[in-house]
């Protein structure tokens, strides 16, 4: 497919059988991702963001409505992508560059041909030297990395990321911000990225899509138009301002924000 969207969503609904009866997570989700397009999926807990993520993958069956990837509709577990989820779920008896191998022995791959690029993505995050650690020997930000480095070791066109900075400090997280940016920069894949940050979610997107709360609809596509590469000092600028107070405006309309 050499033209089109890589990643489709049509009218995609979502139902939990649970006992105290179903409940609807998703309802008619219709938007598409561009080719080396960096979507951000932003809205309250609750509203499908991660059910939506995992459907994309194929790990959870949608209740309605068609996926595709690259135009094939998603029917089962998908392989030509990456996931990052918030936490690491690194194997604490595997050393980080063992870590990162581990997709490689998963897909029967040759490790010989794969383990110069996995040095190379640890480098590329800051993690020269580190590959023989142990994850209890790295802080949260640098066991986040090295599942980034996992996830992009069989050079997937497609990165799936569920709230991948959430559990971070604030400092640290801000540095991942602008590390993912330079590597989305660098590889010009396709990004869809879960997370609750309204300033994360502009900072990083070419477009941000808003959900409402549950069942999680579309609420509204932002259209991110700021310059790159784009340096945290940007926050501060009346553009970003305004993507921020309208995206949070809608939240203050679905009393999801309250303001004193």
């Amino acid at each position: 497919m050499a033209s089109g969207p890589h990643l489709s969503f049509d009218r995609v609904s979502k139902i939990y059988q649970s006992a105290d009866g179903p409940v609807h997570a998703l309802d008619g989700v219709t938007f598409d991702v561009g080719r080396r397009e960096f979507v951000s999926l932003l809205g309250p807990s609750g509203c499908g963001k991660s059910t939506l993520l995992l459907i994309s993958a194929g790990l959870l069956p949608k209740s309605g409505g068609t996926i595709t990837i690259e135009g094939k509709p998603v029917q089962g577990p998908q392989t030509q992508l990456g996931i990052v989820f918030q936490s690491p779920v690194l194997l604490d008896w595997r050393r980080v560059l063992d870590n990162v191998m581990l997709q490689i022995e998963v897909r029967r791959l040759r490790r010989d041909q794969y383990q110069k690029r996995a040095e190379q993505l640890l480098a590329s995050v800051g993690l020269e030297g580190f590959e023989h650690k142990y994850p209890f020997e790295l802080s949260g930000g640098m066991r986040q990395r090295v599942a980034i480095c996992r996830a992009l070791i069989h050079d997937p066109p497609l990165l799936l990321m569920d709230e991948p900075f959430g559990a971070l400090d604030a400092l640290t997280r801000e540095q991942m911000i602008l590390d993912l940016q330079k590597l989305w920069l660098e590889s010009q894949k396709v990004v869809f990225f879960v997370t609750h940050s309204i300033p994360e979610a502009v900072f990083l997107s070419d477009r941000v899509v808003v959900m409402s709360p549950r069942p999680g609809k579309v609420e509204e596509i932002f259209t991110i138009d700021l310059p790159r590469p784009r340096h945290l000092d940007i926050r501060e600028t009346k553009e970003f301002a305004a993507y921020a107070k309208a995206i949070r405006d809608i939240f203050q309309a679905y009393g999801v924000l309250k303001d004193v």
